[in-house]
């Protein structure tokens, strides 16, 4: 694994991101498939990082990575009930509900969370309509 520190051509934003390999972010560069998670841009550009170096004295802790991908984890799981709590599902809808609501003006109590293409999302952008993308743990209970 290799871990880029990306930029937003657009909008300037900064963030890391992990790939298998450097072929892997220059794979799924050239199909589009890398998106700013604040704009969504396709813009997107690896920047200059500096080198992680282990000082001798002070070894990497694979417990405190474990630790915090946990913690990381526990987090998005925590939005997750709140989103499933207080909003409706409405599955590979959600372009056609997002629209709905903005053009018709439909009353809503709650808002709705669903699934979009990377399309959907930019054809929405276009049309005024705000959206977010949030990574999504599946529960699995096997």
């Amino acid at each position: 694994m290799i871990k880029y520190q990306l930029i937003c051509k657009k909008c300037e934003l900064t963030f890391d991101s992990w790939f298998g390999s450097s072929a892997e972010f220059e794979k799924l560069k050239k199909k589009n498939f890398l998106n700013c998670h604040n704009c969504n841009s396709v813009e997107i550009e690896k920047s200059l990082m500096k080198p992680n170096v282990l000082n001798k004295k002070k070894e990497l802790d694979d417990s405190s990575f474990k630790d915090n991908n946990l913690n990381i984890k526990k987090t998005i799981k925590k939005y997750q009930n709140f989103i499933k709590k207080n909003f409706d599902y409405v599955g590979n809808n959600f372009a056609f509900e997002a629209r709905s609501i903005h053009y018709d003006k439909k009353k809503r109590k709650r808002g709705i969370f669903g699934k979009a293409s990377k399309q959907d999302v930019v054809e929405l952008k276009e049309e005024g309509i705000e959206t977010q993308s949030i990574p999504w743990i599946e529960d699995k209970n096997n």
